[in-house]
């Protein structure tokens, strides 16, 4: 069982429920991040879920400067990692695919910097192989895609519900007209 938690504005949060395999034998720390209530702050909306989020992801997250683009060698020294490691994880991590400028410099957006902190933290603090964290990262990708899927139908029926209370309501006015 993984509970999502989902951030719009730092003042709202909303708890989800759904399950996911990670095809890895680490799992062990579900219990303590559904246990954890860790307050939630940033700038941009974040979902991930918190069997995958920790307060140190979280304070990492938050602690990314506010810039339109980071270069290759920015966002290693945010990660405290070489910049031939994120070059790997580009070739390793489908979600990790930074744009390159007119120049063939690599140009990260703050997603691919929260991605990039993702990735460092099943490799390095959860021990995840390179195949588990490509495949936790996969089944995140697929969640998120259905989450928001699920969200846009919760949408649709709510618009569908005061539509049909609005009916109601005219039926019920059209029946004290002809009483």
């Amino acid at each position: 069982m993984m509970t999502t938690t989902t951030m719009s504005n730092p003042s709202d949060l909303e708890m989800e429920s759904s399950e996911l395999s990670l095809g890895d034998h680490h799992i062990d720390f579900v219990e303590e991040a559904e246990k954890e209530s860790v307050p939630l702050t940033a700038s941009a909306p974040i979902s991930i879920p918190a069997m995958l989020c920790d307060e140190k992801l979280l304070e990492e997250i938050n602690s990314i400067p506010d810039k339109m683009g980071f270069k290759i060698g920015d966002v290693a020294e945010i990660l405290g990692i070489k910049q031939y490691v994120l070059r790997y994880w580009e070739t390793e991590f489908e979600v990790l695919r930074p744009k390159k400028a007119s120049n063939n410099q690599r140009m990260y957006t703050r997603k691919d910097v929260e991605n990039a902190l993702l990735i460092r933290k099943l490799l390095h603090r959860d021990r995840f192989s390179i195949e588990g964290a490509r495949n936790a990262m996969k089944e995140l990708k697929a969640h998120v895609k259905k989450e928001k899927d699920m969200t846009q139908v919760y949408h649709k029926l709510e618009g569908i519900n005061e539509t049909v209370e609005d009916l109601i309501l005219d039926i019920r006015k059209l029946r004290q007209l002809f009483k």
